[in-house]
């Protein structure tokens, strides 16, 4: 089997700056995916993406899952969920190659016995047609007997607005533009239809906007999901200036500063005002009550305050 070689995309980063940023977003995608039935009040706790695969000869090459996750409930499972733009037939070797590293990552050698657990494992595609499956397996066959595991695909495209948000699958707005990419051509050249698109853009604003005063999500994850939804038309929509245009008006046209960016600079100048002690304590409070989460907080204040990792852990 030849080896296949990977390159990020700008939706996969997208994906994972969702996931960094807004981790509650995955919870509601999970209970999609796999049916489970969790709150979205549980612990979500990232491992490490980079992995690095034994090659003949000595050689180590790394790769990068998108994400690496467990979700700490009533019972602590493992979850491993990939972003694909694409159908891609490698998808599965590369799936199994990252499940058994996550597996050989956590495992354990008690008495003469390995014990591994592979992650709960599925695959966002962004694009799909007719052909697409719903499921893929892993097949194992070992000299104890033969093991099959699913891999459940799930298609943004085949998610309706109102099914987003009744579902609360807000980690798929920036990707809803690709439910459109077929008629772009039609929206670059037609007004009137791409009115209709702007409109459905401004139905999406003013749904989160709902959510928020609602109290469901944080002003800073809102303004993630927007900024991120424009990082993702600025790629699919690069060679069609009217249709990206048009949605950024609605959406925000530049990249949106994040609220969290602009209490982090106020509490800069409270720092500078009133001691920098102060000013990472208005800081880190600030944050915390618009639920960034804690690894984000300790890097913002490493970077802005120059501070050791240890002494910042010291504010949270």
């Amino acid at each position: 089997m030849s080896e296949v070689k990977l390159t990020n995309t700008p939706y996969d980063d997208v994906f994972r700056t969702l996931l960094n940023d807004c981790s509650s977003l995955i919870i509601p995608v999970i209970n999609e995916v796999f049916h489970e039935r969790y709150s979205g009040k549980e612990e979500v706790v990232f491992s490490a993406n980079e992995h690095f695969m034994n090659r003949q000869g000595g050689n180590e090459d790394e790769r990068i899952t998108d994400s690496n996750f467990k979700i700490v409930g009533t019972v602590t499972k493992k979850y491993h969920l990939e972003c694909q733009s694409n159908i891609d037939s490698s998808m599965l070797v590369r799936l199994f190659e990252y499940d058994t590293q996550i597996a050989l990552d956590e495992g354990e050698i008690k008495e003469n016995v390995l014990t591994v657990t592979f992650p709960h494992s599925a695959v966002l595609y962004l694009r799909c047609n007719e052909s697409t499956p719903d499921k893929m397996k892993i097949k194992m066959v070992t000299p104890g007997g033969e093991v099959t595991y699913d891999i459940p695909l799930m298609k943004s495209q085949q998610y309706t607005l109102d099914e987003i948000f009744e579902k609360r699958l807000l980690l798929l707005i920036p990707f809803y533009i690709f439910s459109h990419e077929k008629r772009f051509e039609e929206y670059e050249n037609d007004e009137t239809k791409l009115k209709l698109l702007q409109e459905e853009y401004e139905l999406i604003k003013n749904r989160l906007e709902e959510l928020m005063n609602q109290g469901e999500i944080s002003e800073y994850m809102k303004c993630t999901i927007s900024d991120m939804s424009n990082k993702v038309l600025e790629h699919i929509a690069v060679k069609y200036d009217s249709v990206k245009k048009g949605v950024q008006s609605v959406m925000g046209g530049k990249v949106l500063e994040y609220e969290a960016k602009a209490i982090r600079n106020e509490g800069l100048e409270e720092g500078m005002e009133k001691g920098m002690e102060k000013g990472i304590n208005a800081l880190v409070s600030t944050l915390k009550d618009m639920n960034v989460p804690i690894q984000t907080i300790l890097e913002k204040v490493q970077e802005k305050f120059n501070l050791s990792l240890e002494t910042a852990k010291k504010y949270i």
